[in-house]
């Protein structure tokens, strides 16, 4: 497979792109897809805090800068992240912004449910998603480097026990298409790194799948069941006292 041109960035795209996410109303929009679903119009008008033509004039140029996809379904429109490259942009703009100057804004219980566990795009961030990267590499599941992640064998074979397959990686990191297989993403809540690609994703959907965690409605934080509680305990060595308030 021929792989698609790569062309250099310049100054005034890298500017544009910079203008589009730096206005406030954007921003939102933005931020509110990082749970990975995808959105009305009218849902991302509400989470922007605007008028439904407002909002519509800002999806049209996200849209326009290949930052938004848009899927049509009966009489919606439905507006996604165009691709894990740009979640992992906010996130690291995320962390840039936690480590700016501070202001005053006492946390509420919505900060310590995003800390606690919260979807970034398709992949666990937060308090779990961070112990989860740690349980794995300290037990030699992965290997986790600067950028990027290894899955081991033991790991290969762990993973597969909880009915995770993964494809079989080249010696770039690659699976079979253009994704990574296993790197990591910056938290910008806990400044470690938790599991994005392809097996960061199929962690999130496991864990949503046997009922570990659960989604919070109008939110990127997800709730930790019972169930959860323990399975993260007995298979990860995670403790409740590790997910709690610091």
């Amino acid at each position: 497979m021929t792989s698609p041109p790569v062309h250099i960035a310049s100054a005034n795209g890298i500017a544009t792109i910079a203008a589009l996410i730096g206005d406030p109303t954007r921003a939102n929009i933005l931020s509110a897809l990082m749970g990975g679903q995808a959105l009305t119009a009218g849902e991302l008008s509400w989470h922007a805090g605007v008028g439904a033509p407002t909002t519509s004039g800002h999806l049209a140029k996200l849209s326009e800068a290949g930052l938004l996809a848009v899927e049509r379904q009966g009489r919606h429109r439905y507006y996604r992240l165009a691709s894990p490259d740009i979640a992992q942009a906010m996130e690291s703009l995320m962390a840039l912004a936690a480590t700016g100057p501070r202001r005053h804004h006492p946390p509420g219980p919505k900060d310590e449910a995003l800390r606690t566990a919260r979807t970034c795009y398709d992949h666990l961030a937060g308090r779990l998603g961070t112990a989860l990267a740690g349980s794995l590499d300290t037990r030699g599941h992965v290997i986790l480097g600067d950028g990027g992640a290894l899955v081991t064998e033991d790991g290969r074979d762990f993973l597969g026990g909880l009915g995770i397959a993964l494809p079989e990686a080249d010696k770039d990191g690659k699976s079979g298409n253009r994704r990574p297989l296993c790197r990591v993403c910056l938290d910008w809540s806990e400044r470690r790194h938790h599991l994005a690609g392809r097996l960061g994703a199929a962690l999130l959907t496991c864990s949503l799948e046997r009922g570990w965690i659960a989604r919070i409605p109008d939110s990127r934080a997800v709730a930790i069941t019972d169930d959860g509680t323990q399975a993260f305990s007995t298979l990860f060595g995670i403790v409740p006292e590790q997910l709690g308030s610091k």
